[in-house]
């Protein structure tokens, strides 16, 4: 199989060629097993289904690559105090066959992503991510790695702005900086600091029957202001589920207002950047940009 299409300039060739050499040299006990590369929208790393109950995750960008040792310790610790499953690290792989960093062996989560608009029981969905943040948010964060999404929204405010420069003429830009300016002074998160996701997307989500089965990708969580997980309101949650989401998670006026800025800036600095790479993940962008704009809960 060739290598998917690249995302990234400097992100090196990924296929399941690799794959074999590395698991052959490295895990040899597990290299005669079926492979076969997964179709995602992720950016930050590439995703193989290893035999019926393997998966073998290699990050594909350098700025991914540090993800894999964060994966590695603290899922399992975070793991028996959350209601449903996330990843589960087996082995550690190291550089080698060209490849440049180190990757990861975990167990296969069954279950299928949520497709945006046609969620067909929304307000469980929005009840059973809210429990799912509100148990994360309750582990005791001590010694948890900082949480580069758990900051406040002024550091990204040049990154958001130069993103709504390179939208001119695509989208509201006075809309998106009109919300964009109102957010910033907003109060910053005042309770302690919590555990979050970081990145809970359609394409991190897993469903089974009707529910939440299991959240996957944790390549950014950490410890800080946890309500960038709000995010999932915008980029998945139709209008009429948010109430629920919100009142499941307590969230204030200045809390939500948050949540939707940081989906904003999220969706804003994607778009540009993947617009040709990644067209579900860049219309997943708009779509937020849509939704946000026309969002007046607050």
């Amino acid at each position: 199989m060739c290598a998917a299409a690249r995302m990234h300039d400097d992100e090196p060739d990924i296929d399941t060629a690799l794959v074999r050499r590395l698991l052959a040299a490295q895990f040899p006990h597990w290299a005669g097993l079926p492979l076969e590369r997964v179709a995602s929208s992720g950016t930050d790393n590439a995703m193989f289904r290893l035999g019926p109950e393997l998966a073998v995750r290699l990050p594909r960008v350098g700025w991914a690559a540090g993800s894999v040792e964060r994966e590695q310790r603290w899922l399992p610790k975070l793991a028996p105090h959350l209601p449903l499953p996330i990843p589960a690290p087996l082995a550690l792989g190291r550089p080698a066959a060209g490849y440049p960093w180190e990757w990861s062996v975990l167990r296969w989560i069954d279950g299928a992503n949520p497709v945006v608009g046609a969620t067909t029981a929304p307000i469980q969905l929005a009840q059973d991510l809210a429990g799912f943040i509100t148990a994360l948010r309750a582990v005791d964060p001590a010694d948890g790695p900082p949480g580069s999404r758990g900051v406040p929204l002024a550091s990204r405010d040049a990154s958001t702005r130069a993103a709504i420069g390179r939208l001119r003429g695509s989208i509201d830009t006075d809309a998106a900086t009109t919300l964009w300016e109102k957010a910033l002074r907003l109060p910053e998160h005042s309770g302690r600091p919590a555990w979050m996701h970081g990145d809970l997307s359609p394409g991190n989500l897993l469903l089974g029957n009707r529910r939440l089965r299991a959240v996957i990708d944790f390549g950014v969580m950490g410890v800080g202001d946890p309500t960038v997980d709000q995010i999932v309101a915008w980029n998945l949650l139709p209008a009429a589920a948010r109430p629920a989401f919100r009142a499941a998670l307590a969230a204030d006026d200045a809390t939500w207002a948050r949540g939707r800025a940081w989906a904003l800036s999220i969706a804003l600095i994607q778009l540009p950047y993947y617009r040709t790479t990644n067209p579900a993940l860049a219309a997943n962008a708009r779509h937020v940009i849509r939704e946000v704009l026309a969002d007046r809960s607050v």
